[in-house]
């Protein structure tokens, strides 16, 4: 099962780290806050939340492709451009080896 969540607000201030735990929150069906240690491992250990976020920061407003995909706590997480957030669950029809439509 897909889950999309564009948890960006209209000016499109928030980061895609904080999205993807907007995203996971929603999607375990807990607080926000709730998504940190010692339940849930930090984002940084996955990827570079500083480089994930400059990377989409510099390409808003550009006609950009950039597609970033990654593995945390079981999902799938793609991220698009403009903090379009996209949760797969590996175990489901939409396996990680599906492919992104653009």
């Amino acid at each position: 099962m897909s889950y999309l969540d564009n948890t960006s607000t209209p000016d499109g201030t928030v980061p895609p780290t904080q999205a993807i735990i907007e995203a996971i929150a929603a999607r375990e069906g807990v607080d926000v806050t709730d998504v940190e240690p010692p339940a849930y491992d930090p984002l940084f250990t996955v990827v570079n939340p500083e480089a994930l976020d400059e990377l989409f920061t510099t390409t808003a407003g550009t006609a950009s492709s950039v597609v970033v995909r990654f593995e945390y706590e079981g999902y799938e997480i793609i991220v698009r451009d403009g903090s379009d957030i996209e949760i797969r669950d590996p175990s489901s029809d939409d396996s990680v080896n599906s492919p992104i439509e653009e």
